[in-house]
Parts: structure tokens; sequence; C-alpha cells
């Protein structure tokens, strides 16, 4: 009678916890490239998802082109959660270049982090500013990317266009090790500090951080006003002594439209209640605050995210 009575107590928790898995929602986040930002702290954002849900749902990083292939990942429901740069997503959801169409299924949960406009030039280039570049040939980031979106941006401002330099369409990683092999003359991340790739690169070969400022970068900001003024903190980088004056954009996790807004307001809470341990994973999680969650989001919010962010008085 014991060991039925076992037998039973046995099936019931397998069958207890099956029904506890089946109902578990798996998630896809799309990150980036895996020598970027986006792909390890999407990684330890969705590793802490996934163990502080208790069971609600299971979130999976996936290596992507980043931002603007992520904006098109999520219209098309193929994932359900991506980190973004906030002017990808202005452009994508309004439907402006490099966006043929408005990707109106995305929403926002909530800003991350402020990226940097990393504007690096090899010493024997003979690049000290933007105008240097005609003629050279410099990495802008993985076609219809993020970056890529910026260098065409601050480009025009600047005498530059497509014509009259080289442009080489590389993601992070191979634009790092073609610079490193003397195949660019330059390159430009859009990326948080301190980037790893570059790290890298500096302690191998000395290099030039390209300043943006001036009258350009200030008609910059007046056309594109979801890019600010800010500099490059001295020391990040081996040989980078000083200040380096740039633009940056944000970071922003968006979410599918159609995804339920009881799922999206667990998301949302789960990470603003867990960001001790996405900091202790990776160091831009101490840069996620409730204080800042909306800014530089230009895209609605999904309802559930909005939900929590007005409980937590960070959203009107």
């Amino acid at each position: 009678m014991k060991k039925i009575l076992s037998f039973i107590l046995a099936g019931a928790m397998i069958l207890a916890a099956a029904s506890a898995y089946a109902d578990t929602k798996r998630l896809t986040m799309a990150t980036g490239g895996t020598s970027g930002v986006y792909f390890p702290l999407g990684g330890a954002i969705s590793q802490v998802l996934t163990n502080k849900s208790g069971g609600a749902f299971s979130v999976t990083a996936q290596a992507t082109g980043a931002s603007g292939e992520n904006m098109r990942l999520v219209e098309a429901g193929d994932v359900d959660i991506a980190i973004v740069q906030n002017d990808v997503a202005d452009a994508a959801f309004n439907g402006k270049a490099p966006f043929r169409s408005k990707l109106g299924k995305v929403r926002a949960i909530a800003r991350l982090y402020p990226e940097y406009l990393h504007v690096v030039a090899s010493k024997e280039s003979g690049i000290a500013r933007l105008e240097d570049f005609k003629g050279k040939k410099i990495s802008v980031g993985a076609r219809g990317s993020g970056n890529e979106l910026n260098c065409r941006q601050m480009f025009e401002f600047y005498g530059l266009d497509y014509k009259n330099l080289e442009p080489i369409f590389l993601p992070y990683g191979e634009t790092a090790d073609q610079f490193k092999d003397r195949a660019l003359d330059g390159f430009v991340f859009t990326i948080g500090t301190p980037n790893p790739a570059i790290q890298d690169i500096t302690t191998a070969q000395d290099v030039v951080f390209v300043p943006m400022d001036g009258p350009q970068a200030d008609a910059i900001v007046a056309k594109f006003p979801y890019l600010v003024k800010d500099a490059i903190p001295a020391k990040t980088y081996k040989g980078q002594d000083n200040a380096v004056p740039t633009l940056s954009v944000q970071a922003i996790l968006v979410v599918r439209e159609d995804l339920p807004e009881d799922v999206v307001y667990n998301i949302t809470k789960t990470l603003f209640a867990n960001i001790g341990d996405v900091a202790k994973a990776h160091n831009k999680g101490s840069e996620i605050t409730l204080a800042r969650a909306i800014d530089g989001v230009t895209i609605p919010f999904h309802d559930g995210a909005a939900r929590y962010l007005k409980e937590k008085g960070a959203l009107k």
C-alpha cells in the first residue's frame, strides 16, 4: 500500500511539474553581434528574467545584426523582445529611412543606458577630424543597423557620403579583426563603454579617437533631437587620456505589441526589481534605473510596461 501511495505521490509531483513547465511562457530576445554590448547584456537580462520570474517565463538571448534587424524581427513576430537604439526605433516606427514602411507593431518597455558614437582611426591613416575620412576605407557597421544609420546621419554634416569614402559594412567583431589586420583606416561604433573590442584594439595598437564637436555637432542635434551632445569619459581606453567630445543615443528595450499585457507587466516588474542581479552579470546593468526609464523613448510604451511604470511614478 505504501508503495502504491508513493507511486501516486511521485506521479502527482511529475504531473504538477509538467503542468508548470507547460505554463512557462517561452520568449526570445534579439540582441546584437557577439562582440558588442547588446549580446552579453541581453544574455544577462534574459537569465535574470528567467530565474526571477517564478517560472512564469523563460527568455533566451539570440545574436543578431543589432537594432535595424531587431526591429524587423519584432515586427514580424520572429522574436518577442529586443534591444535597439532609440533613434532606430523612432525611424522604424515612423517609416523613415532606412525603413521603407512603418513598423507599427513594436512597443517600448524602457530605456536601458546611453550609447556613445565612437569614431576611431588608425594612427597611420592620418585621420584627425571627420572630414579626413574622404577617400578612406571606413567600417560603418552592419548594413541597415543603427550603427550605419548614425553614420548616414552625421556624415552629411561633415561633407561626407558613400561616394567620397569607401564604406565597409561589417558587424563589430569582424570590424575589429579587419582593423587589427590593417585592412581598415577607421570605424564607427555606436556602443556603450567600455567596449571590449575597442579595448582589445587599443592594447595592440595606437589609435586616434576622432572628436565630434563644433557647429556640425550642434546642427546634428538640432535635426535629430534623440541624439545628444556627450563625451566618452577620459581613460575609458588605453591611450585615451582626455574626454572625447561625441554624440550619444539610448539603448532601449522593446517588445511585440501583441504580447499579453500581464506578461509584459511582469517582464518590466521583474527587470526593475532585480537590476542588482543584472549589474552583477554586466556592468551596464548599473545604468538601468527607473528614474531614467522613459529617457529618449519616442515610440509608444506597451500597455503592460506603461502600467508598471505609472505605478512606480516613472511615467505620467
